[in-house]
């Protein structure tokens, strides 16, 4: 499995393609997909982060989700963000059309 983080990232949450439908999801703490990262598990430290993504392998082994893997996270204000740029579009939806995805359902956003 792919990790697109750096070493020694302190937070990570886990991030997979669903199968059925290509969306972007992230494994929960009760070890399900959401498609919101403000659910998303976060491990801290590396063994948390390796038990993290050890989780996921069930899940492609059913088919459920293709190519999970990890990716850093900065917790802020209640919450959690994603510290790259590759993962904020993920999150966000396509960039070409700011009316489709998620961010079409931003205020604002395609005005």
């Amino acid at each position: 499995m792919a990790q697109h983080t750096r070493k020694g990232a302190q937070f990570q949450a886990l991030t997979a393609n669903r199968l059925s439908d290509g969306i972007v999801v992230y494994l929960t703490a009760d070890q399900r997909w959401s498609e919101t990262l403000q659910e998303a598990d976060v491990a801290e430290g590396k063994e948390a982060a390796d038990a993290l993504l050890a989780r996921a392998t069930p899940f492609v082994e059913q088919n459920v989700v293709v190519d999970p893997y990890l990716f850093e996270v900065s917790p802020e204000d209640g919450g959690i963000r994603a510290v790259s740029v590759r993962e904020t579009i993920r999150q966000a939806g396509p960039t070409v059309r700011r009316d489709l995805g998620k961010q079409a359902e931003l205020p604002g956003v395609h005005q």
